[in-house]
């Protein structure tokens, strides 16, 4: 198929290639044609050099053959050009560069558009540097006043702003020229052009310069606001969808640039926030959440709110084209599409404070207007708190007294605003809250399925408060009532309401904790009999529940009674999944809470599942290198709950869970997993390593030096702030193998030390959890190697007391302390110059329980007092704050 070329303008194409890949793509794009078979031919033509060329011939000159092939052709050439581009030879880049660039003026808009997508891959790669004849191209075709070339041009400008932005806001070399210099009056320009299309896309490659700011679009920031203004009220939706978009990204930017106009642009959302296009009141929606987010004044949007928050409440009822409705038709005993089941992510397992939050309050994640108007309300009520009330509650009340069936979405949206004001209006509501919950527990019968639903998630947003009322008898009636309702609505034959009421009681669990011990038997029948009834996607929601409740209730589970109602039906759960499950996910999780809480009662489930876990990681590790012999393929996800269950298999069973560890092959997996590329698998298989050291550290004592040295290297990386939380986990597990191990620590103490102290003296941006970890581990080491540690003390002394006096009370800071106090005594003058420091950090204590360690601390500061005479240490006692003086009179000193 080579075809006779010189350069890169003369190559021409033969006849007959010609006709054959033009046969191939007018098979590939017939409906009844034999997709694979058309592939394999295409990826033979694709060995010749050429091949490229031809697609890029079809695309700009084959003006006898159909549109559709053409296009075939040119997008077939965007996907090589990925990844050949670069390998391609120089001549044949430019002959097709060549070709592209009159595209932009083909009288069809399919090719023009189609060519518009290829150059911005091809800027991609190649960025525009190397294509000054694009830039020109673009320029002239704007300039040309000729509607075709200048769509062609602006479509593929708005791909490379939509794509790059940023290569055209790079300085060319030699010159503090940008090409986007070049291209922002022109375009800016355009928002007055009498064509919709290049004012839409005009507009949208101006906005995708907003967070960029290059110098051009700040210096033409009025202009472009003027801009705005003006096509404020553009008859084409999609417009006014692009100027909502500009005032909200500008309000979380650049918000002084709104601020004159503040009064104006507020005005402008409100109105179009009821625009008749959902997608642009949508849009709109989004600028309350970022005014309040914003550095500015509550103050602007004060007058607003008489306004704004009908709008939003008339926002929040369902749409009638919402999905929602149709799934909430949905039977509860038709069985889950795969598609129906969403991707889930289990977050590895942390230890310390600072754990993130999960914040999946939401039902059902597709994000729309009755979503946004709802987050936009709750927003408001956190910024203005029970100001809101006089006007919200009147209209919330008028909807809740609809009580005809055609009224149900308004009666609907009146209880998602209730539950939307939850936690900012609280104050305002407290008073009423019973009259609340006694409305609310009703809806939860609703005959509409989503009022069922949302009455579950408003009481679950009032759980906290319901539960702190249960002390008095009124209060605890109406617990009561909450709780039964939920259970009820758990067995619900509607998968949404089943959904919420599950979500809503995991919520409920939470915050009641041991107020659920009486009632556990009733809650574990409830939802063993839902683990029975329910499809798959919303067993994971049970799984959520049933381990949250292990969490709340601890050790009352570890009853007979209740064993034999929640363990049989997991267990048989468990034995039905295979290893490549990932059904199985969420039920390692709540194996992993039941086993925490059942401590030692778990000892007669123990064996099996801890076989298992090695077996699924052991068969992932294999899948990794080798799927085929495996039988499955590698997804760490599977290797992460693993590590994680056997963690809470560790810490539930304590020092019972050695004998399954002598005779296993636990340690060797373990040590891969701390190797391993995957920063989830290595966190959680040192926080395995930690718990492991805690219980029976004898069994990894034939790999410490290798399990010590990869810890270390966690805590020495460029990239620490990306892998915190493995750092975190592998500075808690040295700490905890120092303290089991004592002096065989020695060989890696001064190399952790090394990394301990950078963090503890950087700590701003660093995770509250991570210097924490490093104080205690820091003091670790020093209890048990002091006379190591102690030499270099004066580098690190008042950083590492500033991090230990931000620790709260307990044992893992009383093991530090020991730390402390071992330096001083091996070189007291180490800690003169950060006295102060280390008498604000011994004061932090409320109270040390440990005799010994309360002896050894007054021991630390008589030493000093003594050590330093003519008024030096009174002098040193006045530098302290009044309140840590007088803590510090305990110590007698």
């Amino acid at each position: 198929m080579a075809a006779t070329t010189t350069a890169a303008v003369s190559w021409q194409p033969q006849e007959a290639g010609f006709k054959e890949i033009c046969g191939l793509l007018e098979q590939q794009i017939s409906p009844s044609s034999d997709k694979s078979q058309i592939w394999q031919q295409l990826q033979h033509y694709s060995q010749f050099p050429d091949f490229n060329n031809y697609l890029a011939f079809i695309l700009a000159r084959a003006q006898g053959k159909p549109v559709e092939v053409r296009q075939a052709a040119g997008l077939l050439l965007k996907n090589n050009l990925r990844t050949a581009f670069k390998s391609m030879p120089l001549t044949n880049q430019e002959y097709i560069k060549a070709e592209l660039l009159p595209c932009l003026g083909s009288t069809d808009r399919q090719i023009r558009s189609t060519s518009g997508t290829i150059i911005s891959v091809v800027v991609q790669i190649g960025g525009v540097l190397g294509w000054p004849e694009l830039l020109h191209t673009l320029v002239k075709c704007l300039d040309s006043n000729d509607m075709i070339h200048m769509e062609g041009a602006m479509d593929a400008l708005s791909k490379i702003c939509e794509d790059i932005p940023q290569v055209l806001d790079a300085e060319s070399p030699g010159s503090s020229e940008r090409p986007i210099d070049t291209f922002l009056p022109r375009l800016l320009q355009l928002f007055q052009s009498p064509n919709a299309t290049l004012r839409k896309l005009a507009l949208g490659s101006v906005n995708q310069y907003i967070m960029l700011m290059p110098p051009v679009l700040y210096m033409s920031m009025d202009t472009y606001l003027q801009g705005l203004f003006v096509l404020a009220n553009d008859q084409s939706s999609e417009v006014r969808k692009l100027v909502c978009s500009a005032f909200v990204q500008l309000i979380e930017v650049r918000p002084s640039f709104l601020e004159p106009h503040l009064h104006n642009v507020i005005e402008y959302m409100l109105q179009v926030n009821k625009d008749p296009d959902d997608e642009v009141s949508l849009e709109a929606c989004e600028f309350w959440s970022a005014y309040c987010e914003a550095p500015l004044p509550p103050e602007n949007l004060r007058a607003f709110l008489p306004r704004l928050i009908p709008v939003l409440l008339s926002n929040m009822a369902y749409a009638d084209d919402d999905e929602s409705l149709l799934d909430a038709e949905e039977d509860g005993s038709l069985p889950d599409r795969d598609q129906d089941l969403k991707p889930r992510f289990h977050s590895s397992r942390f230890h310390g404070s600072d754990d993130a939050e999960d914040d999946d309050d939401d039902i059902v994640n597709i994000w729309n207007l009755r979503k946004c108007s709802a987050a936009a309300l709750d927003i408001i009520s956190n910024v203005f708190g029970d100001e809101i009330l006089p006007t919200l509650m009147p209209f919330v009340q008028s909807k809740l007294s609809l009580l005809d069936d055609a009224s149900w979405k308004e009666r609907e949206a009146a209880v998602l605003a209730l539950g939307a004001i939850a936690e900012g209006c609280i104050n305002g509501l407290y008073p009423h809250l019973s009259e609340i919950v006694v409305f609310l527990i009703p809806l939860l019968d609703d005959k509409f399925p989503l009022i069922r639903s949302i009455s579950c998630w408003t009481l679950s947003r009032f759980s906290k408060f319901i539960v702190q009322g249960a002390g008095q008898r009124e209060g605890h009636e109406q617990f009561e009532k909450v709780l039964t309702g939920l259970l009820r609505r758990i067995l619900d034959d509607n998968k949404r309401v089943q959904e919420a009421a599950c979500s809503a009681f995991a919520t409920l669990e939470e915050e009641a904790a041991d107020l659920l011990a009486p009632r556990l038997e009733i809650i574990l029948q409830h939802l063993m009999c839902a683990f029975g009834k329910y499809q798959r996607r919303n067993l994971r929601i049970v799984y959520d529940a049933i381990g949250t409740l292990a969490d709340a209730v601890g050790d009352e589970l570890n009853q007979p009674k209740y064993l034999e109602i929640l363990m049989p039906p997991l267990i048989a759960k468990w034995q039905q999944l295979s290893n490549s499950d990932k059904d199985l996910f969420p039920l390692l999780e709540c194996f992993t809470s039941i086993a925490q809480a059942l401590g030692s009662g778990f000892s007669q489930f123990s064996q099996p599942v801890f076989q298992r876990c090695l077996d699924i990681i052991q068969a992932q590790q294999l899948a990794k290198v080798n799927p085929a012999s495996a039988g499955v393929q590698f997804d760490k996800e599977f290797v992460v709950c693993s590590l994680d269950l056997l963690s809470g298999l560790t810490e539930g069973l304590g020092s019972g869970v050695e004998s399954l560890v002598s005779q296993s092959n636990l340690r060797d997996l373990l040590l891969q997993c701390c190797l391993d590329d995957s920063a989830d698998i290595r966190q959680s298989a040192f926080a395995l390593l930690g718990d492991l050291a805690r219980v029976c550290p004898a069994h990894l004592r034939p790999r410490l030096p290798e399990f010590l040295d990869v810890a270390a290297k966690q805590l020495n990386t460029p990239k620490l702030k990306e892998t915190i939380s493995v750092a975190n986990n592998a500075c808690w597990a040295i700490g905890e193998l120092a303290i089991k191990v004592n002096q065989e620590v020695s060989p890696v103490v001064m190399t952790v030390i090394s990394c301990l102290v950078p963090i503890l003296q950087h700590a701003e941006g660093l995770n509250k959890s991570l210097i924490e970890n490093s104080a205690i581990t820091l003091g670790r080491l020093a209890s048990v190697c002091p006379e190591l540690v102690s030499p270099h003390m004066e580098h690190f002394m008042q950083s590492w007391c500033i991090a230990l006096a931000m620790i709260r009370d307990d044992i893992e800071k009383e093991d530090a302390f020991r730390g402390l106090c071992a330096m001083v005594k091996a070189n007291p003058s180490g800690a003169l110059s950060s006295l102060v420091f280390l008498c604000r950090a011994i004061a932090s204590w409320h109270e040390i329980r440990s005799e010994d360690l309360h002896n050894e601390v007054s021991q630390v500061l008589l030493g000093y007092k003594q050590m330093l005479k003519n008024g030096a240490w009174e002098q040193c006692i006045s530098a302290l704050e009044p309140p840590v003086q007088e803590r510090l009179s305990k110590y007698k000193v």
